[in-house]
C-alpha cells in the first residue's frame, strides 16, 4: 500500500481503519496491474485511467464504490448517484465478505464504463468493456 493511502486510513477510528486497511489489501491483490492514488481526497484505483474502485469515510460507515457498479447485478450493491456506481457500506470489519469483494473486484475490471472521458462526452457514459 502507498504511504498516501497508509495516511489516508491512519486518519481514521480503529474499527473503520481495520475496514479501509482490509479492502486496500483486497483491492491492491485482485487489482495488482491498478494504479492508485488519493483523488478527491479519498484511495482510487483506476485501470487505463479510469476509475474502478475506491473508498471513502462517511458519518456513520466506511462506502466501497465501485463506478460501473450498477452493471454488476449484484445484490449486495446499492446503487449510488445517477451514473452506473453502486456501493457496499462497513460499520463493522465482520461485514466485509471477501468472496463477495472479489467477485465485485473481478467484475470491475471486467465490466467498465468511461469514466475518463465523461467530461469530453459532456456527461454521456459509453460503455469500453
Amino acid at each position: 500500500m502507498n504511504k498516501d493511502i497508509q495516511a489516508y486510513n491512519n486518519t481514521l477510528e480503529k474499527e473503520d481503519k481495520d475496514i479501509c486497511n482490509v479492502l486496500a489489501t483486497e483491492i491492491i491483490s485482485q487489482l495488482p496491474e491498478a494504479e492508485y492514488k488519493i483523488w478527491h481526497r479519498h484511495p482510487v484505483w483506476f485501470l487505463a485511467g479510469n476509475p474502478v474502485v475506491g473508498y471513502s469515510k462517511l458519518k456513520d460507515s466506511v462506502r466501497l464504490l465501485f463506478w460501473s457498479g450498477q452493471s454488476f447485478d449484484e445484490d449486495g450493491l446499492k446503487v449510488e448517484g445517477s451514473f452506473k456506481a453502486a456501493e457496499a457500506r462497513y460499520v463493522s470489519i465482520k461485514d466485509i465478505n471477501t468472496k463477495d469483494l472479489g467477485r465485485w473486484l473481478k467484475k470491475s475490471r471486467d465490466i467498465q464504463w468511461d469514466y475518463k472521458n465523461i467530461v469530453k462526452r459532456r456527461g454521456v457514459l459509453e460503455r469500453i468493456k
